[in-house]
């Protein structure tokens, strides 16, 4: 049962419709299907909003400790509000889709990501669920830090908004504890 969303990206207006602020922008869209705001929220290095999923509580965390240093914000909150490493989805980009591409996955090392890979220092523990959003790579010699931090264009940004809308009805699934399932119908949409 998922207790705790965390999108990773960076704060700041500069960095918000960038390719490396996927989990951000999902949240957004999230936070938009019930009556929750984000309120920054010094003790947890982050802007959290609390929403009601049917009959369950839900904690969507943005941290705001950049992207690099993500662990701190989320054992934080964890740690607060007494939740399992099991309860939490983490929502970041992937380079490895193409753009638009969601896809679930319980486990598994940082695979390169220095959001992933400080959330698993901070915690200990690599056994969380991570929504996967693709954002492609980058053409030619393109540097890939500088493709992350960079504006998706508006064409792709709203393909990927669109796409959003598919992983967020399947959120009372996961709420309830059925990853599983909840896998199985993203992955074969």
């Amino acid at each position: 049962m998922i207790k705790l969303v965390v999108g990773l990206g960076n704060p700041g207006q500069k960095y918000a419709k960038t390719r490396h602020n996927a989990g951000f922008l999902l949240l957004d869209e999230l936070i938009c299907t019930g009556d929750a705001v984000f309120s920054p929220q010094s003790r947890f290095f982050g802007e959290l909003a609390e929403m009601k999923v049917g009959e369950r509580k839900l904690y969507l965390l943005k941290p705001t400790t950049f992207m690099n240093r993500s662990g701190r914000s989320v054992s934080a909150v964890m740690k607060y509000y007494k939740i399992q490493m099991e309860e939490v989805l983490v929502v970041h980009d992937e380079l490895d889709f193409e753009l638009g591409v969601l896809k679930l996955k319980l486990g598994g090392g940082h695979g390169g990501h220095n959001g992933l890979r400080d959330i698993i220092a901070a915690t200990g523990s690599k056994g969380f669920l991570r929504l996967r959003v693709g954002i492609g790579r980058p053409q030619g010699s393109r540097a890939i830090a500088d493709y992350v931090l960079s504006d998706f264009s508006r064409l792709d940004f709203e393909l990927l908004v669109s796409k959003f809308a598919s992983f967020l009805v399947l959120m009372p699934l996961l709420l309830a504890g059925n990853v599983e399932s909840a896998m199985h119908e993203l992955h074969s949409q």
